[in-house]
């Protein structure tokens, strides 16, 4: 018996889908933690980054697939991560790191 029409989506969602999902979602991911690390202590960010950074990933995939429209999640995704780059340039403005 075949799918139901109604729940098939086309190429270019599932293509949107699958690429926000895996691309969208590592970005939003490392900049969120590279803000983070730029605002508190950094060596306990990547720390717990190496655990907290793949469970936000593999949420932010599982977000993307749920979407009824996977260009509006690419949207989400890259605002997100020009948000947390805005975050991290002032991060660097107010707190450079000393070598």
């Amino acid at each position: 018996m075949p799918a139901n029409k109604k729940y098939l989506t086309s190429n270019q969602q599932r293509f949107a889908k699958i690429t926000a999902g895996i691309l969208g979602g590592y970005f939003v991911t490392l900049s969120f933690h590279l803000a983070l690390s730029f605002w508190f202590n950094h060596s306990n960010i990547i720390i717990t980054g190496a655990f907290t950074g793949f469970i936000m990933w593999a949420t932010l995939m599982v977000l993307a697939f749920l979407a009824k429209n996977g260009w509006k999640i690419w949207v989400i995704y890259l605002l997100l991560t020009l948000l947390f780059s805005v975050i991290i340039y002032f991060g660097k403005t107010y707190y450079p790191i000393i070598s």
